[in-house]
């Protein structure tokens, strides 16, 4: 994920505090000065940089740690506290009726960002509309109309008018019946004054409850005159900083944000509609510097189980925890984790995973797990019925017929049903267990390695 290399930088600056009970000012002038290489590096503007970095220092040698609290642990919570300062409160978007106007140059993700915002505010149970006013850009409208039917929300758009201003007002007057009206303009390969004209006289229409300026995380310290512009033209409210799935620097997008006096309204994580986060600072900066954000990651599994069962509505997850585990359970849990998403970005929501573990896999790690996890589903996929509800059963002839007909090895199908008994004997584990202690006796086990390979264990090479 984009600011992967500032987390990475900032976790093994702080990293070289481990094992000291007390901090010196050689350690902070040392720490500070990696801080501000790392904020450098990702693109944040010199000023807020040296603003940060000084609040730290003030903070870490004035400061007195609480009894017993090792000097990493002390400075990192300084670090975090002022992230979380320097980004802010997220911008402010009440779960009612409202009209949003996104502002933006051409490629910064706009269209996209209008569907997977309009799908979030359905999963709220309102009912949005996108009204899609880009006469400049060819496909804009097809786009448009495309992303929100994956959406499945409602939309508005004329691609044989070339008044932007008219398609709004009329847009917003066919799409009446909505509670959230979501205004997609046009962009500029640069910031144009007809852009700005343009997105004017829409916003006269429009009467916005909320502009958000739409940033592409790559965008680097050109954020900065791209903000004050729009700012200045039709007033920002909140930044989408979108494609965080990449591997920009990013920090030109905080920087746009104290820029405008703003704040930070959604992260858009991947190509998908579902793939948009609402900001919240506190779990960003968590993730940040390898905390965790559990609640992040409660919603995905949720979220995921659910497509998961709409998919077969005749699998339960609890029945693993009732009977016998099967390949057919084990083919569904991999299916709820690709729906959780990416594994680096679960991974960064785990805590002590995205700033631990991650950090001392190799760069391919991520992507050989998921590799792995569709390797063996296109082999399950060539299995009968019967070998997937017993698939003790199989044998060395089922296995050379599996592996031709799943077009891989024999070896990859004996690895396939290693990793079946590996899980099962940890879902054994959780069977017929009483209680909440016990439960918590277990958790303690697998997480000192005492829990035979646990969850998802051994699909990849941690």
């Amino acid at each position: 994920m984009v600011l992967d290399d500032l987390g990475s930088s900032l976790r093994g600056s702080l990293d070289k505090l481990r094992g000291k009970s007390r901090i010196s000012e050689e350690d902070v002038e040392e720490i500070v000065k990696e801080i501000q290489r790392s904020l450098l590096s990702a693109d944040v503007d010199v000023s807020l940089v040296m603003e940060l970095s000084d609040n730290i220092k003030e903070r870490a040698l004035e400061e007195e740690p609480p009894a017993g609290t090792p000097a990493r642990d002390f400075v990192l919570r300084i670090v975090y506290e002022e992230l979380v300062g320097l980004i802010g409160d997220s911008t402010e978007l009440p779960l009612e009726e409202q009209t949003i106007l996104l502002a933006g140059l051409q490629g910064s993700g706009k269209t996209t960002s209008s569907a997977k915002m309009a799908w979030w505010f359905s999963t709220k149970g309102l009912r949005p509309a996108i009204i899609q006013t880009d006469t400049f850009r060819p496909g804009a409208y097809d786009q448009a109309k495309e992303m929100a039917g994956r959406a499945e929300v409602d939309f508005y758009g004329n691609p044989d008018n070339d008044d932007p201003v008219e398609i709004a007002r009329k847009g917003l007057e066919a799409t009446s019946e909505a509670d959230v009206h979501i205004v997609d303009t046009a962009g500029r390969h640069a910031l144009e004054d007809d852009l700005i004209d343009e997105i004017e006289e829409i916003e006269g229409v429009a009467q916005p409850d909320t502009s958000l300026l739409v940033l592409d995380a790559a965008i680097g310290q050109g954020a900065k005159e791209q903000a004050q512009q729009f700012d200045e033209s039709i007033g920002i409210d909140g930044v989408v900083i979108t494609k965080l799935d990449g591997t920009a620097k990013g920090g030109g997008a905080l920087t746009a944000v104290d820029q405008t006096d703003s704040s930070i309204a959604f992260l858009g994580t991947g190509e998908e509609v579902q793939d948009v986060e609402r900001f919240e600072p506190d779990s960003f900066i968590s993730r940040l510097l390898g905390m965790g954000d559990l609640g992040q990651l409660a919603e995905r599994v949720e979220r995921a189980m659910e497509q998961t069962q709409i998919e077969d509505d005749d699998w339960d997850p609890e029945d693993m925890l009732q009977g016998q585990f099967t390949l057919n359970d084990m083919q569904k849990q991999m299916e709820a984790m690709n729906n959780m998403g990416p594994l680096d970005q679960v991974m960064d929501m785990i805590p002590g995973f995205g700033g631990g573990i991650k950090d001392q896999l190799p760069d391919d790690a991520m992507d050989v797990t998921q590799e792995r996890m569709h390797t063996f589903s296109v082999i399950m996929d060539s299995m009968t019925d019967a070998e997937k509800e017993y698939p003790k059963a199989i044998g060395a002839s089922q296995i050379e017929r599996i592996a031709r007909g799943s077009g891989t090895s024999e070896e990859k199908v004996r690895e396939l049903l290693q990793q079946y008994k590996m899980m099962e004997k940890t879902i054994k584990q959780f069977q017929g267990m009483g209680s909440e202690q016990e439960m918590q006796r277990m958790m303690k086990q697998m997480q000192q390695g005492g829990g035979g390979g646990g969850g998802m264990g051994g699909l990849g090479p941690f």
